[in-house]
């Protein structure tokens, strides 16, 4: 179960909801949370070569990656590099496969509205980001204020942020920096569009629609598989198994 980059392993909800469908493998990734702190190297391959150990380590032929966020671009990542030993992608809130540039405006208008609806949460966050140095409090402080954007329902959105930076251990700046650079300069290609065109295994790509990325990113990648199921769950925004988790779980038991 891949996560967003830079950050630790938040799927314990995941793992419940689904145990008796599937046995979880979660970890921190290189540099991230409970790993130890490295100064990388930070690629998708090495992300990769990483996440092929677990398999290894695990003594795994073959396994269904689940992958949320950036964590969903590394599941179809390890999927196009090893498709023979991946029997099943759940594309979890990703941002598909064209340029950033196609998306990424969008998503900036959408998250400063959707935090702009409390205004004072906005400008909290403003000063916060604006600041050179951060304590570890501020910087908590900043992430939760930030990460309550991405819920739909309004009355508990803090709640379900602050739940995600309990425990914390910090972001990992540089490694969210570098993969993110990364992609920019790499996704988008026509050959990453060729490369899904060939991937044969199922694939759902499972959203929130009240996402603050907007969910037509997707699409590109929905038109390129040959084995794809979409399912977008209403009432959900970016970590849908959190405002919908029967939704999520029925979605992820059919795939599986």
């Amino acid at each position: 179960m891949p996560r967003r980059t830079g950050l630790w392993d938040m799927f314990e909800d995941v793992a419940e909801l689904l145990a008796d469908l599937a046995t979880a493998v979660r970890w921190d990734q290189r540099g991230c949370g409970r790993s130890q702190r490295c100064a990388g190297p930070w690629t998708t391959d090495r992300f990769v070569a990483d996440l092929d150990a677990v398999r290894r380590h695990f003594g795994l032929s073959r396994m269904a990656l689940l992958g949320h966020s950036w964590g969903a671009q590394l599941a179809l990542g390890y999927a196009l590099a090893h498709p023979e030993r991946v029997s099943a992608l759940v594309y979890v809130a990703g941002t598909g496969i064209d340029p950033d540039a196609d998306w990424h405006p969008a998503y900036k208008a959408n998250f400063r509205a959707r935090l702009g609806e409390r205004p004072e949460r906005l400008a909290r966050w403003q000063e916060l980001t604006d600041r050179p140095q951060l304590t570890e409090a501020e910087d908590r402080e900043r992430a939760v204020l930030q990460w309550s954007a991405e819920f739909a329902d309004r009355a508990r959105d803090l709640e379900h942020a602050r739940r995600m930076a309990d425990p914390w251990f910090g972001v990992n700046t540089d490694c969210n920096k570098a993969l993110n650079a990364e992609r920019r300069r790499a996704w988008g290609t026509a050959e990453l569009h060729a490369a899904c065109r060939e991937l044969d295994l199922p694939v759902l790509i499972l959203d929130g629609a009240h996402d603050v990325r907007p969910r037509s990113a997707v699409d590109s990648l929905e038109r390129a598989l040959p084995r794809v199921h979409r399912v977008v769950l209403p009432d959900a925004g970016h970590l849908p198994w959190v405002e919908d988790p029967q939704g999520f779980r029925g979605a992820v038991a059919d795939v599986l």
